[in-house]
């Protein structure tokens, strides 16, 4: 469950490493995120700017101290799937995405959770390498 002040990875190659959660989008009484999720996020830890990269990445490219979108994909929390079984992650995960929900990096580099391909995420779980 991902709440306020949450330190989540970033999976992506946005520029950004490490954000913070300020906001869960669109649930209610409910202040918690889970796999599928979108949430708000503020860049704590980025990548350096390269010189050499031109085109459309460069143009993705994120900073400390941004305001971004992010789907949670990877959750520590122990959630139920709807055939009994109970799946945990190691770490907290998010991939950054636009208002319309496309990622803005082009790759992903870890596994993702299968819930997000019945979420419709479909840009997302392709990019991945795996889906657990």
């Amino acid at each position: 469950m991902i709440y306020l002040k949450t330190l989540l990875n970033v999976i992506d190659n946005s520029g950004a490493q490490v954000v913070e959660c300020i906001k869960v989008l669109r649930h209610g009484p409910r202040n918690f995120a889970k796999v599928g999720d979108e949430i708000t996020v503020v860049v704590k830890k980025a990548r350096p700017l390269q010189t050499e990269i031109t085109g459309q990445a460069s143009n993705n490219r994120v900073k400390r101290r941004d305001i971004c979108r992010a789907i949670v994909v990877r959750t520590r929390a122990p959630f139920r799937r709807p055939d009994g079984s109970v799946v945990r992650f190691d770490d907290n995960a998010c991939v950054l995405v636009n208002k319309s929900g496309d990622p803005l990096g082009t790759r992903v580099s870890s596994v993702v959770a299968k819930e997000l391909r019945e979420l419709e995420f479909n840009k997302i779980v392709s990019l991945a390498p795996k889906t657990f």
